[in-house]
C-alpha cells in the first residue's frame, strides 16, 4: 500500500516551510490524506500519523518496536540522556529507578509545596493590580518543580537560574530539532542565547550535586531521592552525569506543560462566565474557605475537567519515535529507521472525536463522554513505557493552583491575549486583573 505525500512539498526544503508557517493548519489537515502521510523535513522523509489507532499502537501495544526519533537525537547532545530522551533496557532501568519519587505519598509531600508557592505568588499581588499571567505562571512552575528538586541553600541558586534560561532552552530547542542540522551552527541570536542557557544550567546542577556528594544527606527532595536510587536487579547507583541528565529533563519537561496549561485556565475561565461560575462554586463548597490540601483534589472534580479541557486544546505540537523493528501501520509495511511525527495537538483537534474542536468544554471530560473517546485520542502526557512519569504530579499541581488562586481572587481580562508558536501556543501579554473575591 502506498502512503500519500502531503501537499506543498518544496524543493531540498521538503514541507518545513509550510509547516513553520502554518503549523496547526498544516498538521491538522492531514488528517484528509489518511491515516499515515509522508511529509518530509528538508530530505528527511517522515510519516506522519493522524488516526487515535495508530497514534495507541505507536505509543502503546507496539512500543517497543519505536525509539525515540529524530527530534529527540536533536536535543539529546544538550540536555543528555534523561528519561524524556532515552531509549530501551537503559529507559526502563532509568524509570524503574525514578519511579518511587512520584508515587501518591511523594505527591502528597510535593503538594504542600504546590500550595504555598502559589499562596507566596498571590502574597505578592495587590487588589486592582494587573498582573502578567503567564509570567506568573511560569515562575510559579519553576518554583513548584525547582523546590520540589532542591532544597538546599545553593539548590535555591539552580533555581534561579532556571528561571532565566529553562524556557530559552525550550523555545529555541524545537526550532533546532526542526531545521536542518546547518542550522544550528550558524552565529544568529537564538543559537547564541540557546547555548549559553544550556551552559549556565549545566554548570549551576552539576555545582548542586557535587554539594550533595560532598555531604550525602537525604533532604527529602527529588534530588536526593535520584542520588539515593538504586536499581533492583543491580544495586547500582545513578552515575552524576544520569542525575544530571534527569534534573535537566525533569526542569524542561516539568515546567512548560503546567505553566501554559495555568495561564491558559485563567484566560479560559475569565472568557466563560458560566464555567468561571462552576469553577468557584465547587471550589467554594469544597474547601469552605480553607486551604486547599491534596486529599481535595480527587473533590475538585469539575476543576479536573477543566484542566483536561486545557490539555486537550493547548497541547504539545509535535513528537517524533523511530522504528527500531520493522512494523505494520494500517496496512503499510515500515521498515527500521523510518522516522514518524505524532501530533497531539491534530489528534486533539480532530472533530470526528472533539466536535467543535476549538471550543472550551470542559463537560467533554464528564465520565460517559470520555469513557467514548477511542484510545490514542487524548494524549497530553504521551503514553504506554514512554508516558511522562510526572503526569499526576502535573494534575495535582494545576488543580491546586487553580483552587488556591480562585479561593482569593477573580482575574480578569484587561486585553485580547496574542499567542505565539513553538511546539506549543504561549499566550504573550496575558494581562488580567486581580480582583478580591
Amino acid at each position: 500500500m502506498s502512503v500519500p505525500v502531503a501537499p506543498g512539498r518544496l524543493p531540498f526544503l521538503g514541507h518545513t516551510l509550510p509547516m513553520l508557517h502554518k503549523r496547526f493548519e498544516f498538521t491538522a489537515n492531514l488528517r484528509r490524506q489518511g491515516d499515515l502521510v509522508e511529509v518530509d523535513l528538508g530530505p528527511m522523509r517522515t510519516l506522519f500519523v493522524t488516526s487515535p489507532q495508530l497514534m495507541h499502537q505507536v505509543l502503546v501495544t507496539d512500543a517497543p518496536k519505536f525509539s525515540k526519533g529524530r527530534m529527540f537525537d536533536k536535543f539529546r547532545p544538550f540536555i543528555g540522556n534523561g528519561l524524556a530522551m532515552s531509549n530501551g533496557p537503559f529507559h526502563l532501568r532509568q524509570r524503574r529507578m525514578m519511579q518511587p519519587a512520584f508515587h501518591r505519598d511523594r505527591i502528597a509531600g510535593y503538594a504542600e509545596i504546590m500550595a504555598r508557592a502559589t499562596r507566596e505568588l498571590m502574597d505578592q499581588w495587590r487588589p486592582g493590580e494587573v498582573r502578567r499571567v503567564e509570567a506568573d505562571m511560569q515562575g510559579l512552575a519553576v518554583t513548584i518543580v525547582g523546590e520540589s528538586l532542591f532544597s538546599t541553600e545553593i539548590g535555591k541558586r539552580a533555581i534561579d537560574e532556571a528561571r532565566r534560561s529553562i524556557f530559552v532552552i525550550i523555545k529555541n530547542g524545537i526550532v533546532r530539532a526542526l531545521s536542518p542540522g546547518f542550522v544550528e551552527k550558524l552565529p544568529i541570536p537564538a543559537n547564541r542565547e540557546f547555548d549559553a542557557a544550556i551552559a549556565r544550567m549545566r554548570a549551576i546542577v552539576e555545582e548542586v550535586i557535587a554539594s550533595w556528594r560532598a555531604d550525602e544527606t537525604d533532604q527529602g527532595d527529588l534530588l536526593s531521592m535520584l542520588m539515593l536510587a538504586r536499581d533492583s536487579e543491580t544495586g547500582e547507583p545513578m552515575t552524576d552525569q544520569q542525575v544530571f541528565d534527569e534534573v535537566i529533563t525533569l526542569l524542561s519537561a516539568g515546567i512548560e506543560t503546567t505553566a501554559l496549561a495555568l495561564a491558559w485556565i485563567f484566560h479560559e475561565i475569565a472568557a466563560n462566565q458560566e464555567i468561571e461560575r462552576r469553577v468557584l462554586a465547587e471550589i467554594d463548597e469544597v474547601l469552605a474557605g480553607r486551604p486547599v490540601t491534596f486529599d481535595d483534589v480527587p473533590k475538585l472534580t469539575y476543576v479536573g475537567r477543566v484542566a483536561n479541557e486545557v490539555l486537550r486544546k493547548y497541547p504539545l505540537w509535535l513528537l517524533m519515535r523511530r522504528v527500531a523493528e520493522e512494523v505494520e501501520l494500517g496496512g503499510v509495511r515500515v521498515f527500521p529507521g523510518t522516522e514518524l511525527i505524532i501530533s497531539p495537538h491534530a489528534m486533539h483537534h480532530n472533530p470526528e472525536h472533539f466536535p467543535d474542536p476549538d471550543r472550551f468544554d470542559p463537560d467533554r471530560w464528564t465520565p460517559d463522554r470520555a469513557r467514548q473517546l477511542p484510545k490514542g485520542a487524548f494524549v497530553p502526557f504521551g503514553g504506554g513505557i514512554h508516558q511522562c512519569i510526572g503526569n499526576h504530579f502535573a494534575l495535582t499541581e494545576i488543580v491546586i493552583a487553580v483552587a488556591t488562586i480562585c479561593t482569593r481572587y477573580r482575574l480578569v481580562p484587561v486585553q485580547p491575549v496574542r499567542t505565539k508558536f513553538t511546539n506549543a501556543v504561549y499566550p504573550v501579554d496575558l494581562r488580567m486583573k486581580a480582583v478580591p473575591r
